[in-house]
């Protein structure tokens, strides 16, 4: 932002503090009000004719704004995307224990790739691996929605599963 002796133009539409309009000044009277004041004149619309410029501390304006951003980070969820990996051949036990995984990875707000790698000649079955991803996604119902269907990519299938929201 442009501030007291950077700002380039001649004449300026002047805001006081209060929120008043002191109609249109030249650069020198401006400064020499806010001045007076004990403020600053910061630009507040260059590309308005005439520009618009508002006196103001600008020391406490800067610091309300990263204020405001540091609580716009604080509120901000970062989510992340956890990988389970099953086999088209997967037993009981072992689907439990990836389902078990992948639920725990959902209830903790992260995202779930479930991922299935084909070796050899399993890959003229793929109708067997997709339904393993759709058994995992039916028994995840209840804490996640299937935010991508089963899709083949080279010799791997994949499933994207989001955590439920809390409305």
């Amino acid at each position: 932002m442009m501030v007291n002796d950077g700002i380039r133009a001649r004449e300026l539409r002047v805001i006081d503090n209060n929120g008043e309009q002191l109609g249109v000044q030249t650069k020198q009277d401006a400064l020499r009000i806010a001045e007076q004041a004990g403020q600053d004149l910061v630009l507040v619309s260059p590309n308005a004719k005439p520009p618009v410029a508002r006196i103001m501390d600008y020391g406490k304006y800067r610091f309300e704004q990263q204020k405001k951003e540091r609580e716009a980070r604080k509120n901000q969820k970062v989510i992340n995307i956890k990988e389970v990996r099953l086999s088209p051949t997967i037993d009981e036990n072992d689907f439990n224990t990836k389902f078990r995984a992948a639920q725990k990875f959902l209830e903790k707000g992260d995202k779930v790739k479930a991922s299935i790698r084909f070796k050899g000649r399993a890959i003229t079955h793929k109708e067997i691996g997709q339904k393993v991803l759709e058994r995992l996604a039916e028994n995840l119902a209840e804490v996640a929605t299937v935010e991508q269907k089963p899709k083949m990519d080279g010799r791997s299938m994949f499933l994207m599963l989001a955590p439920k929201s809390e409305k």
